[in-house]
């Protein structure tokens, strides 16, 4: 029996989370330092599972476990990982211990205890795991909702002013995506057991049953607003920024930065593969509703006085980019639309941390409180324009690739919207630099004169975050390659298929090659 990488990796946060929980209530330091040691093993033996991860597989699925949970109805504990999984779990484990570093005295004031903070996000760490290893669809749902429970009590309980209002309306949102997949979860079951003779959430199987165009149609709605929710697209946006907003920073870093990638995730994932026919019927609305995001998002941002909500509000336009490529159903749209949600990860968790260092000095979420930061505290303001500049996709950042690449496959098949998608580059522009102008250049306003640089554990938290950013800026290939084959199961699944490029490549031979190689020749001939 191969070893079962991925249940130790979800099941070492949960053990650390009840082993945080046992101790006593003053023990605050030493939970947080179990809190570092229990998600730093997972993001050990992610590293240990990705190299072994063999990208030319032609397997659908590797460091597969499979066991019988409820036998009659056809529900197993069943993970594994493709390219695409594999990549949303690395993010996951990467932050999670980032996000403890910054994030180490953000309970210490909250209405909850410190130790509960460190062990909810340990808990969250496996639900999210477990959420993206999952190759039963029932197993994705239970996970799917289960991550409700942390973040709901991570926001109620140890957000800042506002958090139970922006915690119900979390909860409600999402109750309500999860009951209407759920009703889809169901009719699917029932799909498949007219066909097969039994039902199954097997996510293989599913994928290879010939539902009703018709059918197709309602159960795709299920899911499709479900993820549209979680992820959260235009117009279904509106829990997002006032969730960011009440939130820790460092919750807020995992609730964009991971757990809302699980909509766009299962967009991909499940829409796509299952429901082929609907996917490509809804896909002109869904690429409309896209581009709206994308500038309806932007257009917010700048005019945002609250730090939070600024960036909250970028995220909105993000995942208008998301969704473009992966309905663009292109291989490019959707190999940049999964490197983005790495990307959206890094350089947006980077900004809320960020901004979360800034709160605790000037004590204020307002913009305006700010100014002339860089004078004080100029490797911070450094760190913050670095984070920005990758969140407008500057090129030589890993963002500037995916959001090209989804801009490039979106272009071959709906060029209006990938033409005016373009524009949501410019404005993030505008509202990172104008955000960067009020906050770090100027005189220095009354209350950051005292503000101090950043310090070790916070440049711990930040700088591997924005290296990578860089690193696969520069060199994207690793990643890619992994993301690649993944993405061509995808197109094939759904029966999709790259536009013929425009211009035709020259034939090996016939007249035009053989007069392509006379002039080349001659050229040749010439120089000598």
């Amino acid at each position: 029996m191969s070893f079962p990488w991925l249940t130790t990796i979800g099941v070492i946060p949960l053990i650390g989370a009840f082993v945080i929980m046992l101790l006593p209530k003053a023990s605050t330091e030493l939970a947080k330092r179990l809190a570092v040691v229990f998600s730093v093993i997972p993001l050990i033996l992610v590293i240990a599972m990705a190299l072994q991860f063999d990208a030319d597989s032609t397997a659908e699925f590797q460091f597969v476990e499979s066991h019988s949970w409820i036998r009659s109805f056809g529900i197993s504990y069943s993970v594994g990982v493709d390219g695409i999984s594999l990549v949303l779990i690395a993010l996951s484990v990467i932050l999670v211990p980032l996000v403890i570093l910054a994030a180490w005295n953000d309970a210490d004031d909250a209405m909850g205890s410190v130790k509960g903070y460190f062990a909810l996000l340990l808990i969250l760490e496996t639900f999210m795991v477990g959420v993206f290893a999952a190759t039963d669809v029932f197993l994705f749902y239970v996970f799917f909702e289960a991550m409700l429970i942390p973040v709901y009590f991570l926001i109620g309980r140890y957000g800042g002013p506002g958090r139970q209002y922006a915690a119900v309306k979390f909860l409600l949102y999402s109750l309500v995506g999860g009951l209407l997949m759920l009703a889809a979860l169901i009719g699917l079951y029932v799909v498949s057991a007219q066909e097969l003779g039994t039902g199954t959430f097997d996510f293989t199987t599913l994928t290879n049953l010939n539902i009703d165009p018709g059918t197709q149609k309602l159960l795709f709605l299920g899911f499709f607003i479900a993820f549209a929710i979680k992820a959260p697209l235009v117009p279904f946006h509106t829990w997002l920024p006032d969730a960011a907003a009440a939130s820790t920073p460092g919750t807020a870093v995992l609730l964009v930065g991971v757990l809302d990638k699980v909509g766009t995730f299962g967009m991909i994932k499940l829409c796509l593969p299952i429901f082929p026919a609907a996917s490509a019927f809804y896909a002109p609305v869904i690429i409309v509703l896209c581009v709206v995001g994308i500038l309806y998002g932007a257009l917010l941002a700048i005019g945002q006085t609250d730090l939070k909500r600024l960036i909250a509000y970028t995220s909105i336009s993000h995942f208008g980019f998301i969704g473009l490529g992966i309905f663009a159903m292109t291989t490019q749209g959707q190999s940049g639309s999964t490197f983005y949600m790495l990307n959206h990860g890094f350089s947006t968790g980077a900004l809320f941390l960020i901004a979360g260092f800034l709160m605790t000095r000037r004590g204020s979420r307002l913009v305006a409180d700010y100014g002339g930061v860089y004078r004080v505290a100029p490797v911070l303001a450094g760190l913050f324009l670095i984070a920005g500049l990758s969140s407008l996709s500057l090129p030589g950042l890993s963002s500037f690739v995916s959001e090209f690449l989804v801009l490039v496959g979106t272009f071959e098949k709906y060029t209006v919207a990938a033409v005016i998608a373009t524009l949501g580059i410019v404005l993030a522009a505008i509202y990172i630099l104008y955000l960067y102008q009020r906050t770090m250049t100027g005189p220095v306003k009354a209350g950051c004169e005292k503000m101090t640089d950043i310090k070790g554990r916070e440049a711990l938290a930040i700088i591997p975050m924005l290296v990578l950013l860089v690193a696969l800026g520069v060199y994207p290939k690793p990643v890619l390659d992994v993301i690649n084959p993944a993405v061509d199961r995808v197109m094939l699944q759904t029966g999709q298929r790259d536009p013929e490029p425009a211009v035709k490549p020259l034939a090996e031979s016939g007249p035009a090659r053989q007069e392509v190689q006379r002039v080349v020749g001659t050229v040749e001939g010439g120089a000598r």
